[in-house]
């Protein structure tokens, strides 16, 4: 089985408050309305000539450093990729210098990096690979329209990542369970309208705005809430426990209200529940990688403790892993200012 052998994290220098998003869009709302109703206060952002395949080529290094081991495949969990053709990973893969392993980029948007760490896990057990690099990035300033009031403080950039190796279910780190799911009648929900082939951006018919990302709030929450505690009860009981032996609950950082009602649901205490989406909000992809990159969360957590990770998004999609609290020390890196 899958044991992270290896923690890294990237975030963006450039910090942004929620009164320097208000007066960035034109915004209609307050500091208070956004931390009432989403639990953020700031969030990252990239400069200018800073892509995504940046962050994940410095959180994949930090994931390396921590392990001290070389990955053999790189799977890359985004929906906001360097280009639409090729795929991002295999140029990550190079700047690494992992040389010709195999790399792909995984589209579930922010359950991808929980599809990939599934997959990932998949792989290794197969025997395909034996040191797995796991990594989630997004980069969503990119995409977001900043004049729009439902999504434009919500969103932030980052990349978090791990390494995987083989071990055994007593490890500090290993993957004992997982679940995972879709539901293609509410593709609508959450959605980028433009620039793929349902919409080229050379169609007359697209407007320019379709490039923006869009996002039907109150049925994305009710979805969310529902979709992430049955999926998140599933893994639990596939690993052998109750809701009452997980130390640690760790969900997408969306919305705060959406985690505290699926950890509420799952009768997770509040002292069991990690986040860090008040200081840089959802970072959609990157957002649990970077929770368990975080090093207050590990110095808050016993090696070993039952934890379990769980994430909805576009697609629908959602998924959900059982897994004991890894060992490995978190390491960073800075976000380059320009692609190096």
């Amino acid at each position: 089985m899958g044991v992270i052998a290896g923690i890294g994290g990237c975030l963006p220098g450039r910090s942004l408050d929620n009164e320097d998003v208000i007066r960035t869009g034109a915004l209609d709302t307050t500091d208070d309305w956004i931390r009432t109703r989403t639990g953020i206060a700031r969030r990252r952002r990239v400069t200018a000539g800073t892509s995504t395949g940046d962050l994940a080529t410095a959180a994949g290094r930090a994931a390396v450093a921590s392990a001290g081991e070389r990955p053999d495949f790189v799977l890359l969990a985004t929906t906001t990729p360097d280009h639409p053709c090729p795929a991002t990973a295999p140029a990550v893969a190079h700047r690494l210098g992992l040389g010709e392993v195999p790399a792909f980029d995984l589209a579930a948007v922010c359950s991808g990096f929980l599809y990939a760490l599934i997959t990932a896990d998949a792989l290794l057990r197969s025997g395909l690979c034996h040191t797995p690099l796991v990594i989630g990035a997004d980069t969503y300033s990119t995409i977001v329209d900043p004049h729009d009031r439902d999504t434009a403080a919500l969103f932030g950039d980052g990349a978090g990542a791990v390494v995987l190796r083989t071990g055994h279910p007593g490890d500090p780190g290993a993957i004992l369970a997982a679940d995972q799911g879709s539901d293609g009648a509410g593709h609508d929900l959450i959605t980028v309208p433009g620039g793929g082939s349902r919409h080229p951006p050379h169609h007359p018919d697209t407007a320019p705005e379709a490039r923006f990302f869009r996002m039907r709030g109150r049925a994305v929450y009710a979805q969310a809430v529902r979709r992430m505690t049955g999926s998140a009860r599933t893994a639990i009981d596939r690993a052998g426990w109750t809701t009452h032996d997980v130390r640690a609950f760790i969900g997408h950082q969306a919305n705060q209200r959406i985690l505290d009602a699926v950890a509420d649901r799952l009768d997770i205490a509040p002292h069991r529940r990690f986040g860090n989406i008040r200081e840089i909000g959802n970072t959609a992809a990157a957002s649990i990688p970077l929770v368990l990159a975080d090093p207050t969360v590990h110095t808050s957590l016993t090696p070993g403790a039952p934890t379990v990770l769980t994430a909805f998004g576009g697609g629908l999609t959602w998924a959900s892993v059982a897994l004991t609290w890894p060992e490995a020390p978190p390491h960073h890196e800075p976000a380059p200012a320009r692609p190096s």
